[in-house]
C-alpha cells in the first residue's frame, strides 16, 4: 500500500511539473513580440559576429548596406559591437550614417556611445564631418 501511494504521489508531481513547464514556455511562432525580436537577417548577424569575409561576400552578392534588420541598419550593428573594419567597409559601400533606428530613434553613433564602442563612434563622427565639408 505504501509503495502505491508513493508511486502515485511521484507521478502526480511529475505530471504537474510537466504541465507547468508546457504552459510557461513562450512560443516563438505564435507570439508576435518574440517573432519580431529574433528576426535579424544573416547580414547583420555576420556584422555582429565580426565576420568580415562573410560581410564582403554578402555585399558582393547584393546585400543592401542600409536595409534595416530588427529596426537597425548594418552600420548600427557594426557601431554597437565596435566592428570598425566592417564599419569602414559599410561606409565605403554607401552606408547612411544619419539613419535612425525605428524603435529607439537612435543613430549609429548613439549605439556606439551607449555600448562603449569608442573607435566606432570616432570613425562615424569623422566620416560625418568629412561629408559635411563636401
Amino acid at each position: 500500500m505504501k509503495k502505491s501511494i508513493i508511486t502515485t504521489a511521484i507521478a502526480l508531481c511529475v505530471s504537474v511539473i510537466s504541465v507547468n513547464a508546457l504552459n510557461s514556455t513562450p512560443s516563438i511562432t505564435t507570439d508576435s513580440s518574440y517573432e519580431y525580436f529574433f528576426k535579424v537577417n544573416s547580414f547583420c548577424v555576420s556584422i555582429a559576429k565580426g565576420d568580415l569575409d562573410t560581410v564582403k561576400k554578402l555585399i558582393e552578392r547584393g546585400a543592401d548596406v542600409n536595409e534595416r534588420s530588427n529596426g537597425m541598419t548594418p552600420a548600427m550593428y557594426a557601431a554597437k559591437f565596435n566592428r570598425v573594419d566592417i564599419l569602414k567597409l559599410l561606409i565605403d559601400e554607401g552606408a547612411n550614417l544619419k539613419l535612425r533606428c525605428t524603435s529607439k530613434n537612435y543613430t549609429a553613433v548613439k549605439y556606439a556611445e551607449l555600448h562603449g564602442a569608442k573607435d566606432a563612434a570616432q570613425l562615424i563622427k569623422e566620416t560625418l564631418k568629412k561629408k559635411k565639408k563636401k
